[in-house]
């Protein structure tokens, strides 16, 4: 059970190797955001992500950072509910090398006599959901999402999760 709660850390995780973060947001086009002015964090959703308390907590304290630069403030009383969701998806990637001449289809004579070598790695890509909530209505109003690649390193890991969030609520409110 341990081991299946630690695989979304690991998808996490691994998303700055490569620093491309795709991201993408879709939103209820009859709503009008300058209504919401606070939020708060939807406790209940958000206990239910099975990554680490530290990187989810990490990831809250971004999303905190990211509304706050947009004039929102957290409120007991909220407009908006903010939850989170997360999932992984491991990825493969096949390299064949052949060192031998010829022509043709297939391998040709080469020095080795051995043909090509293949080269297997794999990753794991990871996507965050950042989901607003109407909390009046209890209604999905916006939901953005992230989807790359991050290191495990541990010292990076606060900055890189930073960068993931920032991007993502770069798309909030829709223009």
């Amino acid at each position: 059970m341990k081991a299946i709660k630690l695989l979304p850390v690991l998808f996490l995780f691994i998303l700055g190797a490569c620093s491309s973060i795709r991201v993408n947001a879709d939103y209820d086009k009859n709503v009008d955001f300058t209504q919401y002015k606070t939020y708060a964090f939807h406790k209940s959703g958000i206990d239910k992500v099975q990554i680490s308390e530290f990187d989810k907590k990490r990831i809250l304290h971004a999303i905190d950072n990211e509304l706050g630069k947009m004039g929102m403030t957290k409120s007991n009383t909220p407009d908006l509910l903010v939850n989170i969701f997360t999932k992984e998806r491991e990825k493969l990637e096949v390299n064949q090398f052949n060192a031998g001449w010829g022509y043709g289809w297939g391998y040709g004579w080469n020095p080795y006599m051995w043909g090509g070598r293949n080269y297997v790695s794999s990753s794991t890509e990871g996507t965050l959901y950042i989901d607003l909530i109407d909390a009046k209505k209890k209604e999905l109003v916006w939901e953005g999402e992230g989807v790359g690649y991050l290191t495990e390193n541990r010292d990076q890991k606060e900055k890189q999760i930073n960068e993931f969030v920032a991007k993502i609520l770069a798309q909030f409110p829709p223009k």
